[in-house]
């Protein structure tokens, strides 16, 4: 449970300052809609860590839309995370254990000093959609650097987040259900555009963004019709994989039933008797995302992006140069069994097909892994940026990066394995160049930090509203094939280049090659 502090009187309550009185100050104190708040002041600035922004989805409330929280009586303690939202133990710092908590629908608010009508930033965690938490990032010297506000958001994950089955689909407000993460995300964002304003932040200036599914997210949300108005652009880092694709309605429903059998159910009133672990231990055989057929989201992301959903809306998005390292070591070294050169040829054209095998041929590998790796992640994340790159320069800008940097640590979850394995710039990496990763400081060299502080200032210019850019550097390109490549200095430095579509060798990869 969270950590809350000793309640105050109501007549207390009555002699707290006015909102921008108190936020001028630097007082912990604010009040929301629900009730008072009380943060801490730390170094970077404010921090108010575990704000409800919705009621617990427990008991009848599982697998419904969320509701708005119940107001309370004199100040909550906002010291401490919330928790962390059903998922299983990970290799990720503070995850070693797993979680059934589903009273997770938290928030968190980091306020640089001095903070009248600044921009925000609202964070969606990566994961997969099973696993992750606000708590993923530390963003407080972000804010401070930007000048933002930062607001990192709990969403119900897994099965909890995404089950769809005819009994829930009778009972959603639009016929279809499995989108319940989601709305968590939209709930979260009504918060924002409610409240943000007691904390210094400006509610017509918010950007959501996120990481893998994180990012993910935000490309949905970008195509969600009930989304709009809840944010004036967004930031999309390696979430683009699948096209943004989300479950067709009837697939979504077929795997819930199944999902139900696995349990020993028929109806949602027998899902809603198991418990969290339960669940929990069951949800693994299945694939849990957004639904397509319902209000929320009529047709495919890519659709409905292409045909103007997002239109005027600033997006900035990118991917790293070796995405597929991670997943490969995961698959393959992690377990004591590194691809062979005996079985690249085999797992090679099992996998992506003849031609992958001639395009990417093992002489020219680091090893058989990095091959597979460099074949997974162009298909999988490179390409598809770069695709929805196109697909969103004709309806608003679109700027475009790839972070390059090959030589910098590996983030938290792998440096704890104590492997020698070559992650390069994979998957995930970017992050710790940005915020504190599981809130830790990364062990980056001079030249890592110095493109450490030029990718804040690129960042931190585009969600205040303008053209991403950094002291002395080249400002990030806005329309298909141009991207901003991020690399240290001695790698050759920050540089816009038109060969990424070619080094990620996407006339293989794009549908009109595949097909």
């Amino acid at each position: 449970m969270r950590r809350i502090a000793v309640a105050l009187t109501a007549l207390a309550a009555t002699l707290v300052l006015p909102t921008s009185a108190r936020a001028a100050s630097g007082d912990p104190v604010v009040r929301t809609e629900a009730g008072l708040v009380r943060g801490e002041v730390t170094a970077e600035g404010r921090q108010f860590l575990g704000i409800p922004y919705a009621e617990p989805p427990v008991g009848e409330l599982r697998w419904t839309a969320p509701r708005a929280v119940k107001p309370w009586q004199g100040v909550r303690g906002a010291q401490d995370f919330g928790n962390k939202c059903v998922q299983a133990a990970s290799w990720d710092p503070g995850y070693e254990q797993p979680t059934y908590t589903e009273d997770c629908l938290d928030l968190n608010v980091h306020v640089p000093e001095g903070a009248r009508r600044n921009a925000v930033l609202v964070w969606f965690h990566g994961g997969g959609l099973t696993a992750g938490a606000g708590r993923d990032i530390v963003p407080d010297t972000f804010a401070r650097q930007t000048g933002t506000v930062v607001v990192t958001v709990n969403y119900r994950l897994g099965a909890l987040g995404f089950l769809a089955t005819a009994d829930l689909d009778d009972a959603a407000s639009d016929g279809v259900s499995g989108n319940f993460g989601m709305l968590d995300q939209q709930a979260a964002l009504r918060w924002v555009r409610a409240n943000i304003g007691r904390f210094g932040g400006d509610p017509g200036r918010v950007t959501i963004a996120g990481e893998s599914a994180g990012g993910r997210s935000v490309c949905t949300q970008l195509a969600s019709p009930t989304a709009k108005g809840l944010f004036r652009a967004g930031i999309i880092e390696s979430g683009a994989y699948d096209d943004c694709a989300a479950r067709p309605h009837r697939t979504a429903v077929a795997e819930g039933a199944d999902f139900a059998r696995k349990l020993g159910c028929d109806t949602v009133a027998c899902l809603r008797g198991k418990s969290a672990a339960d669940l929990l231990a069951a949800q693994g055989d299945f694939d849990w995302g957004p639904v397509t057929g319902g209000r929320f989201l009529p047709r495919q992301p890519s659709t409905a992006l292409a045909h103007g959903a997002a239109a005027g809306i600033p997006v900035m998005n990118g991917a790293n140069q070796d995405e597929g390292r991670l997943f490969a070591f995961a698959r393959f070294d992690l377990g004591g069994n590194p691809l062979t050169a005996e079985q690249y040829p085999t797992v090679m054209r099992e996998e992506f097909g003849e031609e992958a095998l001639r395009s990417y041929p093992l002489a020219e590998q680091q090893s058989p892994t990095i091959g597979y790796a460099t074949a997974l992640g162009d298909m999988l994340f490179a390409c598809p940026a770069l695709r929805l790159d196109g697909v969103l320069a004709a309806r608003g800008p679109v700027y475009a990066y790839e972070f390059a940097d090959r030589t910098g640590p590996a983030f938290a979850s792998l440096r704890n394995l104590g492997t020698d394995f070559d992650f390069g710039a994979t998957h995930v990496n970017e992050v710790q160049y940005l915020f504190k990763h599981f809130g830790l400081e990364s062990p980056l060299n001079g030249e890592e930090r110095a493109l450490s502080r030029q990718m804040v200032q690129y960042w931190g210019s585009f969600v205040r509203g303008g053209v991403p850019r950094a002291d002395g550097q080249p400002a990030m390109p806005s329309g298909p094939g141009r991207v901003l490549s991020l690399r240290t200095a001695s790698a050759g430095g920050n540089a816009v280049s038109t060969a990424v579509h070619s080094a990620h060798r996407c006339n293989l990869w794009d549908p009109a090659a595949v097909s």
